[in-house]
């Protein structure tokens, strides 16, 4: 018997996460679609607050437990990404690897995709004796700078 291999592209738009739903046999519910849809059109981290708070004024009526259980299916199955933060768990539209500017005046989360140099990824492998498959890289900043 063969082992079927299923080749995983990056999850980069709301159509790549339905599918990837179908992929993995996920039923595609009426709320589950609700959240992704959200996802992608807030194209930012949200608490799971605040995507119930605002599909419910989208009038898209949703329970509170429907979105908390959604939101950990989809996250536990790599279909959207899940940051934990000291004042709660955030939620994403981007599954795959990356990086992340955090904003400290906006407490906002952005998303970049960062490639370092070969040579350096080599040199901290050489320094640490450790592989390195995949890096994510979080920097932190302000929006609007302090004038002095």
């Amino acid at each position: 018997m063969q082992k079927q291999t299923i080749t995983t592209k990056p999850i980069r738009s709301l159509e790549d996460a339905l599918e990837r739903c179908q992929i993995l046999g996920m039923r595609v519910s009426r709320q589950r679609r609700f959240i992704l849809e959200l996802l992608w059109q807030a194209n930012e981290h949200l608490a799971a607050r605040e995507i119930y708070d605002r599909l419910n004024q989208q009038g898209k009526e949703i329970g509170h437990t429907s979105v908390y259980q959604n939101l950990e299916a989809l996250s536990s199955q790599g279909i959207i990404e899940c940051i934990e933060r000291c004042d709660g768990r955030l939620y994403g539209n981007i599954s795959d690897s990356h990086s992340h500017i955090n904003c400290v005046d906006t407490n906002q989360i952005l998303d970049v995709h960062v490639e370092l140099p070969e040579d350096l990824i080599r040199k901290i492998e050489e320094e640490t004796g450790v592989q390195i498959t995949e890096y994510s890289i979080n920097f932190f900043g302000y929006r609007n700078p302090q004038e002095g």
